[in-house]
């Protein structure tokens, strides 16, 4: 949750608040009472819907046809994406990542060692070369506790 102020908590919003991650993170709630295989084909399918196809994570109907292709239970789904004790789930995670890591967004990518980095792109200026950009964030952050930070400004239009 990249939230610009502490006391914002997602969990607490009324179920008709609008969010773009909420559904997302509730449909992969529901993937993973499905099992952890269900889960990990679930999460495959939903970056697929959205990387690849270009779709809105916070529609039922792509959520919907992650699971679908997926092969989850659509039914089992749909109940327990309904389910909101997956916000109780949100909140423990949310703390549990803040409180033992200091991580304050998404995505935030933890090594082991311990050493971690929030890292967010130009999803309109994908790298050339994913795997070799990835490799290149490794080495420059992992064992280099003294970077703290690198942002580029944003252009004002």
């Amino acid at each position: 949750m990249n939230a610009p102020d502490e006391s914002f908590k997602l969990w607490e919003k009324p179920a008709d608040y609008k969010s773009r991650g909420r559904p997302a993170f509730q449909a992969a709630s529901a993937a993973r009472k499905q099992g952890p295989d269900a889960f990990h084909r679930f999460h495959v399918a939903l970056l697929k819907q959205r990387h690849e196809a270009g779709n809105d994570i916070s529609k039922m109907a792509t959520l919907e046809a992650a699971a679908t292709e997926a092969g989850l239970d659509l039914e089992q789904f749909r109940q327990d994406v309904a389910d909101t004790a997956a916000w109780d789930q949100m909140r423990v995670d949310f703390e549990h990542g803040k409180n033992e890591y200091g991580v304050f967004g998404t995505p935030t990518i933890m090594f082991e060692n311990g050493q971690g980095a929030y890292l967010k792109l130009n999803p309109k200026q994908p790298p050339e070369d994913p795997v070799e950009f990835f490799y290149h964030f490794v080495d420059t952050v992992r064992d280099r506790p003294s970077v703290m930070e690198i942002k580029r400004p944003a252009k004002v239009k």
